[in-house]
């Protein structure tokens, strides 16, 4: 019988100063090598398999779950995210399963209703301590996934968990450990976390243009005033004349994809090619991100940015969602806080448990899990539960 392939055979090629198992900082409870696997896949199949990962099918991006089959979910944001970052791990010769893990797990810790529900939630937590996503996301996978029987949450690697937090609160990385040391220190994540920041940005900022336009809520018109997608606009009108405007939108929507990824690569090449790190600690000394766009892309994300946030984000029918969604959250947190006795068994059991350890602050942290943790759909349920008298329990 064959001996099992080593777990580093597919890191072999990457570059010198990429993130392999042999220079990994290891988990916070010691386990065995894996069978067949390397360590990052290890960490990318735990994600996928967990229950956080599978809600993310019902919670919203920028439009609400029952507002459109056809809009982007946490999900497939976060797949899509993946495959973009995958793709510019694999053009840097950097670690692509380590990037996949970072891009699967980013959001676990989002709330529901998107950035109206966390920054209701946070609302809700600002004599507690506040609430950041990013921050959730690793309390997601360090301690309130239950699966495994020898340890709490995931027991992911301390790389995949530095490139889940991306950045919080000085105060917060404080209380961190090792993770949040590069914080307080100002010193750089791993290239893999750069690249991954990057592609989530990239993802959203092009298929939030695709959203809002099939939604209605911008216009062709409107976007060619901005230079990167008129570009892209342009040379596929110039190319295909009498396509549908479906097809037209897609095919600028993946040339904005594209554009930007080609720029990221380009240029994160070049730094990489004058700082020339010979290792993943000259990565983290650097003073800089060393993945990055050019000056110019970077000018150009910030003017589509700034249109996203002046004609979707604030458009008065995303704004009218995202008020109901504050007080969706808002009401949920202050019954439950205030009460609860009010939540299920299993919800109740933990705040007990953190109330007895912390106090008011680990009774509203408990709550705050519990909120954060559910579905557009389930909040909206949960909501009238407790609030409609005509609702079943």
């Amino acid at each position: 019988m064959n001996s099992p392939p080593s777990a580093l055979t597919a890191n072999l090629a990457l570059a010198p100063y990429a993130v392999t198992d042999a220079v990994s900082a290891g988990r916070r409870f010691d386990e065995p090598a894996p069978n067949y696997r390397s360590e990052f896949q290890r960490d990318r199949d735990r994600i996928i398999h967990s229950a956080a990962f599978r809600r993310l099918e019902y919670k919203t991006q920028v439009f609400v779950n029952h507002e459109g089959d056809l809009f982007r979910t946490r999900l497939t944001h976060s797949i899509e995210v993946a495959q973009i970052a995958r793709s510019i791990a694999r053009a840097l010769n950097l670690n692509e399963d380590l990037t996949e893990a970072v891009a699967l797990a980013h959001d676990l810790g989002h709330t529901p209703f998107g950035h109206a529900g966390q920054d209701a939630l946070n609302e809700c937590m600002k004599e507690y301590g506040g609430f950041e996503h990013n921050l959730q996301s690793l309390r997601v996978v360090d301690e309130l996934e239950e699966k495994y029987a020898d340890f709490p949450g995931l027991n992911l690697t301390f790389e995949t968990r530095e490139g889940i937090l991306k950045h919080c609160s000085r105060k917060n990385a404080a209380e961190l450990g090792a993770v949040g040391e590069r914080i307080l220190r100002k010193r750089q994540p791993s290239l893999e976390a750069q690249l991954t920041n990057l592609a989530d940005e990239i993802a959203y900022n092009s298929h939030d243009v695709d959203d809002g336009l099939r939604a209605g809520l911008i216009d062709v018109d409107q976007l060619t005033e901005i230079p990167l997608f008129r570009q892209q606009y342009d040379d596929v009108i110039k190319r295909y004349a009498g396509l549908s405007q479906r097809r037209v939108i897609h095919e600028v929507v993946r040339r904005l994809i594209n554009c930007q990824v080609v720029d990221l690569v380009q240029h994160s090449q070049s730094q990489l090619n004058r700082v020339r790190p010979q290792n993943l600690e000259d990565v983290r000394s650097s003073a800089q991100p060393l993945v990055s766009f050019s000056d110019e892309m970077r000018e150009r994300n910030l003017e589509l940015k700034r249109f996203l946030r002046d004609h979707l984000y604030r458009h008065y029918r995303v704004h009218r969602m995202s008020a109901k969604a504050a007080r969706v959250i808002q009401g949920l947190f202050n019954a439950f806080n205030n009460d609860p006795r009010l939540m299920p068994d299993e919800a109740r059991r933990k705040t007990a448990i953190l109330r007895d350890q912390s106090g008011d602050a680990g009774q509203a942290r408990a709550v705050a899990d519990y909120v954060a943790g559910m579905t557009d759909r389930y909040a909206i349920k949960e909501h009238a539960r407790v609030y409609n008298p005509g609702e079943l329990t």
